[in-house]
């Protein structure tokens, strides 16, 4: 496999959007990741295989060279920690808004009547972070779904979840509170990989580079 280069992404809107940037790479999928049982893609390039996983999972792949590049949430990195791999290009796609979000009325304050607030998320990192910028003490609970849940059955005062449209809170009557940051995908890179296949890797983000900027454009 040294001389392969194996690039980790997703399923669903991150590959979908990947698509029409690694093809100005000349990288094309044999096959559509949704319609077929394996995990190891060949391309229209014998030397480029895709390996599709969890979301989650892509920055581990890649800090751990079992892949030499991959795709991920700027949420999923942040999660993550960044350690083990760079992260040279932001792809502007798959964006959304990570928020701080509640029932309208909710408080921002960091304290209920009787304890702190607590802050329902599967982002614990972020979460932590924000609201220690704050200087506020709050208790956060670990969620892996449905997390808008949460404040109608009174396990939480607030979540911290990424919103893109907007719909899902309005549809549980929930509102966005607080912006944290602004997400969107990122090409990662492993460090080795960096060097020992640099002409192929940066030869591949430059083509990205391109095709993100002509989509900007």
């Amino acid at each position: 496999m040294s001389n392969t280069l194996t690039i980790a992404l997703s399923k669903g809107r991150i590959f979908e959007q990947a698509m029409p940037l690694l093809a100005a790479g000349g990288i094309r999928a044999a096959e559509d990741p949704e319609k077929s049982r394996k995990l190891i893609l060949d391309t229209n390039d014998p030397r480029v295989k895709l390996v599709i996983i969890r979301a989650s999972d892509v920055p581990t792949y890649v800090e751990y060279g079992a892949a030499d590049l991959g795709i991920a949430g700027k949420d999923v990195l942040l999660e993550h920690g960044g350690e083990g791999l760079y992260e040279p290009l932001d792809l502007g796609i798959a964006r959304c808004r990570m928020m701080v979000a509640g029932k309208p009325d909710a408080q921002l304050d960091g304290r209920t009547d009787r304890r702190r607030q607590r802050i329902a998320t599967k982002y614990v990192r972020c979460a932590e972070r924000h609201f220690a910028a704050k200087g506020q003490q709050v208790e956060i609970i670990k969620l892996y779904g449905s997390m808008e849940l949460a404040p109608l059955v009174g396990l939480s005062d607030l979540i911290v979840d990424l919103v893109e449209s907007g719909n899902t809170l309005k549809a549980n009557g929930l509102v966005p509170l607080e912006h944290i940051c602004e997400i969107s995908s990122r090409l990662v890179v492993n460090k080795a990989s960096w060097k020992m296949k640099h002409a192929r890797v940066t030869a591949l983000l430059e083509a990205l580079r391109g095709a993100v900027t002509q989509q900007a454009a």
